[in-house]
């Protein structure tokens, strides 16, 4: 009976053994699983962006401002963190603001804004074209997605008031420059307005809607987007992590702007345009077009020569005459 009692209590902890054991397998197959899905998140990010941020942009086609009739300066600018930054000055005797252009992330050169320019000197006001940092002949390897480019608006701002006695000045920006813009106007207080065409609403939104278009999971796109964070505030600083469109605008204050997007963009999607707008200022006013249309303008060449789409152009002078005249 003692000897039937203890081949049972043998076989009991013999089982229990080999229960723990088990147990112990499938813990640490699970913790490997898991690291290994941690470091396929963490990598995707660097995957997907390292080539399109890890660059120098050198334009194919870029623009001069006889193209268009109009005279400019050609100035070099230094930002804080030490680079050269590029950008020409559209300017006239006694202006009524000055005007910052910034373009997007690969395509246009800020170069093709100088009909732009022209359009705003006819109509008494000077413009600087700035070629942001990693972009065409200004200093730089890395796009900053605009958490660094504030730093390169700061330069031209540095220059305008040096140059100028108490002159408005305008942030105007396209798609990742119009990110720049926002970020700028929330980062640097002596710029007094903000004209902003298809701002994304940060970075990680891009990513998680670019995500769902090429047809990924939305659970996945979900999990996905705080990594994208991550990995932006280790490349770029954990100082700057904030800096986004839809954080900045609530710094706007009393500032006035104009905040341009299409309902079908399908560059930066329309959503990004309400989550800013959720976050603005009620003063803030807005064009909204129809379409596809990440240039806000027509057509291309309309971009170009913006007097030809005589509904935006009205609407510039409209905003620029009635918050800026002097």
């Amino acid at each position: 009976m003692n000897s039937l009692k203890t081949n049972n209590e043998k076989k009991s902890i013999h089982k229990n053994r080999k229960r723990k054991k088990l147990t112990k397998i499938i813990i640490v197959t699970l913790v490997i699983l898991i690291i290994l899905a941690l470091a396929f998140l963490f990598i995707v990010p660097h995957m997907v962006m390292n080539d399109m941020v890890n660059i120098h942009v050198n334009f194919d086609k870029m623009y001069s401002s006889d193209d268009f009739g109009v005279d400019s300066e050609k100035l070099k600018l230094e930002t804080s963190d030490g680079l050269d930054v590029v950008a020409y000055e559209v300017s006239l005797d006694n202006p009524k603001a000055i005007v910052i252009f910034t373009s997007g992330i690969h395509n246009p050169s800020v170069t093709a804004f100088f009909g732009h320019g022209k359009l705003l000197k006819e109509n008494n006001y000077g413009s600087i074209l700035l070629e942001m940092r990693a972009h065409g002949e200004s200093d730089g390897n890395v796009i900053g997605l605009g958490y660094k480019e504030h730093l390169d608006t700061k330069a031209a701002v540095d220059y305008i008031t040096e140059k100028y006695n108490d002159i408005p000045i305008v942030v105007h920006g396209l798609s990742m420059g119009a990110a720049t813009a926002i970020n700028s106007i929330g980062e640097i207080e002596e710029i007094d307005g903000l004209i902003s065409m298809s701002s994304y609403s940060s970075y990680e939104d891009v990513f998680y809607e670019t995500m769902l278009d090429m047809d990924a999971p939305k659970a996945y796109a979900i999990i996905q987007k705080p990594f994208v964070k991550i990995y932006n505030m280790f490349k770029y600083g954990f100082k700057v992590a904030h800096i986004t469109p839809e954080n900045q605008i609530k710094k706007l204050g009393k500032r006035p702007a104009l905040i341009m997007h299409s309902t079908e963009d399908s560059q930066v999607s329309f959503s990004s345009f309400k989550r800013i707008m959720k976050n603005a200022p009620k003063h803030v006013e807005t064009y909204i077009v129809e379409g596809d249309r990440h240039l806000i303008l027509k057509d291309d060449d309309y971009f170009l020569h913006p007097e030809k789409d005589k509904e935006y152009s009205k609407r510039i002078l409209k905003f620029l005459d009635d918050n800026f005249k002097r």
